[in-house]
């Protein structure tokens, strides 16, 4: 009888092994990666490719920013995993003013920033001494500046380099515009709305949120070949996590891509992949 019940506890206990072992294994298996985001396009992006990692033992959790300056705070404070909502000049910037080292994993997509107006129908017809709003976002400015360095409307000091440049680095003006630069991004689109200004200068997530599309509504819009591409950000060390690399992958996968260019009609476009 001893013997038996030997056994059968035997049984038991390599029964519970097992159970443990197959929770643990299921554990290893599945990892929940939060990723704060703008909520347009960043965050609609990132819903789409949810699918697709839950499939790859990646639970996505996203959590929904409204500005420019919590994102990054979140993100080195361990409050996060990554971060999308950012390109590398405003990153650099972010890392510069606070000590950082935040890294970028690898782009996703460009916004292409744009001139909008209720007053013109081209940069060049601007009026002598025009005014033109534009957000506080330093690493924003030299984007600006290109447009209208483009337009043949302003020329930069010899060896400004452009993505740290300012309005200080002006040379030329010809048409005397008045760069005003002291407002919140998000405002932006309810300041063209209003009609203030000349012009206005909106970053595309925000057009796209307004219900503008950049191009289209646009009477100017930043060139396919800028540097300011969308980034997925991580503490520095984290970029190769698997869960991370699922992650990317998801994202800069041509169907992705595609989806993006069918999505947004022009207002996000992909980043073109070298894979």
């Amino acid at each position: 009888m001893k013997k038996k019940l030997a056994g059968l506890l035997a049984v038991a206990a390599s029964a519970l092994l097992l159970v443990g072992c197959g929770k643990a294994s299921s554990s290893e298996k599945n990892t929940t990666i939060t990723v704060g985001a703008s909520s347009v396009p960043h965050a609609e992006i990132l819903k789409h490719v949810q699918p697709q990692l839950k499939k790859e033992g990646v639970n996505l959790k996203i959590k929904v920013f409204q500005d420019y300056i919590m994102p990054n705070k979140a993100l080195a404070n361990k409050e996060l995993d990554a971060n999308y909502f950012q390109h590398i000049p405003f990153l650099d910037n972010w890392n510069n003013k606070n000590n950082g080292s935040l890294v970028s994993a690898g782009a996703v997509h460009l916004e292409p920033i744009g001139v909008y107006s209720k007053k013109v129908k081209n940069l060049k017809d601007l009026k002598d001494g025009a005014t033109v709003l534009v957000s506080s976002n330093v690493a924003d400015y030299g984007r600006v500046l290109t447009i209208f360095k483009d337009a043949g409307l302003i020329t930069l000091k010899k060896g400004t380099k452009i993505t740290s440049a300012t309005f200080d680095d002006i040379k030329t003006n010809k048409k005397h515009l008045n760069f005003k630069h002291t407002y919140e991004a998000k405002l932006m689109t309810q300041f063209y709305k209003n009609g203030e200004g000349d012009a206005v200068v909106i970053n595309a997530n925000y057009a796209v949120q307004a219900g503008l599309n950049p191009s289209k509504d646009a009477i100017e819009l930043e060139k396919s070949s800028s540097p300011y591409a969308n980034i997925i950000a991580v503490r520095k060390g984290d970029k190769n996590k698997p869960a991370i690399k699922k992650l990317m992958k998801a994202l800069q996968s041509k169907s992705t891509q595609k989806w993006i260019k069918d999505k947004y009609k022009g207002g996000v476009l992909p980043v073109k992949q070298t894979d």
